[in-house]
C-alpha cells in the first residue's frame, strides 16, 4: 500500500486529503443549487493545493429529514473529516449535533438556521447564514433613499401594498416587519393598504396586486414583495393597469433573480436585494477548514445581502 501511494505522482508525499461531506435539502431549489455548485468549485479550485486536496460529496436530502440524517450517518461511517448541512427541517439540529459529538466530526450548518441552544451544544458546531431581518431592512433603504422617500403623492405618508411569502415562514415574517421598520425608524410615516399572502408565487403576486390596484389605484405609491417571483407578477399586474414603476409607482423585491435584476436595470422593478450564495458558499468551506484545523469556532457567521438598485 505503501509503494502504492509513493509512485503516485499527482500527489505530493506530503499532500493530505480532507473529506467533505455535504448535504442540501432539496436539489430541486434554484438558490441552493447555485449555492451548492459554488461550495463544490471553491473546494476544489480554491482550496485545494498541494498540501491537501478536499474530495467533496454532495448527496439530495429530497426534502426527506430521515433520508438527510441517514445520509450524515453514511458521512460519519465513512469517517469525513468534516459535514455541512443544509438541513431539511431546522428542528432536527439537536440530533445532528449529537450524531456528529459522539463521532468528534465537526458540523456546519448552512441557510436554515438552527436554534442558540442546538449551537451550544458542542464546540465544533456552527452556523452560516445570511440574516433576513437585513433583507427587509434594505428593501426599506431602497424606498427611504429615493428622492421622495417613497412619498409620491406628497401627503406625507407613504401608502403601500405589501404581498408575503408565507406567514409561518421566519424570512417572510422578517421582510414584512423590517421593511416597513426601515421607514418608521426614519420618521417616515406609512398606511398599509393591502397585506396579503402570495405564497412565494409569481401568478398569485400578479392577482393580489392587479386585485389592489382595483381597490386602491393611485393610493398605491409602493408594492413590497417578499421575493422576487412575486415581484414579477406584481411588474405584470402595474403595467396592464397602466401605472409606470419610478414615475408614479415603486416595487421592491428580494433574491437578485437575474430577470429582475435586467428589469431593475431598465427601470421598470425599482430594486431588489441580493441573497450573496457566493459570499455564503465561501465563508461555509472557510469555516468547515477552521474546523478541520482544530481553530475555535464562533457559532454564527453572518454574510450581508446586497441591495441592488440603478
Amino acid at each position: 500500500k505503501d509503494d502504492a501511494k509513493k509512485d503516485d505522482t499527482k500527489e505530493p508525499a506530503n499532500s493530505k486529503t480532507v473529506k467533505v461531506g455535504i448535504t442540501i435539502y432539496k436539489f430541486d431549489d434554484n438558490f441552493m443549487t447555485l449555492y451548492r455548485e459554488e461550495l463544490e468549485r471553491y473546494f476544489k479550485e480554491e482550496l485545494s493545493n498541494d498540501e491537501v486536496t478536499y474530495e467533496v460529496t454532495v448527496v439530495d436530502g429530497k426534502n426527506d429529514q430521515a433520508e438527510q440524517t441517514n445520509q450524515i450517518q453514511t458521512f460519519i461511517a465513512d469517517k469525513y473529516d468534516v459535514i455541512i448541512a443544509n438541513l431539511v427541517q431546522s428542528s432536527a439540529a439537536s440530533t445532528v449535533v449529537n450524531l456528529c459529538k459522539d463521532a468528534d466530526i465537526p458540523v456546519i450548518f448552512i441557510n436554515r438556521e438552527p436554534t442558540a441552544e442546538d449551537l451550544d451544544l458542542w464546540d465544533k458546531v456552527a452556523y452560516v447564514g445570511a440574516d433576513a431581518r437585513q433583507s427587509g431592512t434594505m428593501q426599506g433603504e431602497i424606498i427611504y433613499d429615493l428622492e421622495n422617500h417613497g412619498d409620491l403623492n406628497g401627503d406625507g405618508k407613504v401608502s403601500y401594498v405589501m404581498v408575503i411569502g408565507d406567514p409561518e415562514n421566519v424570512d417572510a415574517q422578517y421582510r414584512t416587519e423590517f421593511s416597513i421598520k426601515a421607514l418608521t425608524d426614519k420618521g417616515i410615516e406609512v398606511e398599509e393598504l393591502v397585506a396579503q399572502r402570495g405564497d412565494w408565487d409569481q401568478a398569485k403576486g400578479q392577482e393580489i396586486v392587479a386585485a389592489a390596484l382595483t381597490q386602491y389605484g393611485d393610493q398605491i405609491e409602493v408594492v413590497f414583495c417578499n421575493n422576487d417571483a412575486m415581484a414579477l407578477g406584481a411588474r405584470q399586474a402595474i403595467e396592464a393597469a397602466d401605472r409606470k414603476v419610478g414615475e408614479n409607482i415603486y416595487l421592491v423585491g428580494v433574491d437578485a433573480l437575474e430577470e429582475v435584476v435586467s428589469y431593475v436595470k431598465s427601470g421598470d422593478i425599482t430594486g431588489t436585494v441580493l441573497n450573496d450564495h457566493i459570499g455564503q458558499a465561501h465563508t461555509a468551506a472557510d469555516v468547515a477548514v477552521k474546523a478541520v484545523n482544530g481553530e475555535q469556532l464562533e457559532k454564527n457567521y453572518t454574510v450581508d445581502y446586497v441591495k441592488v438598485t440603478k
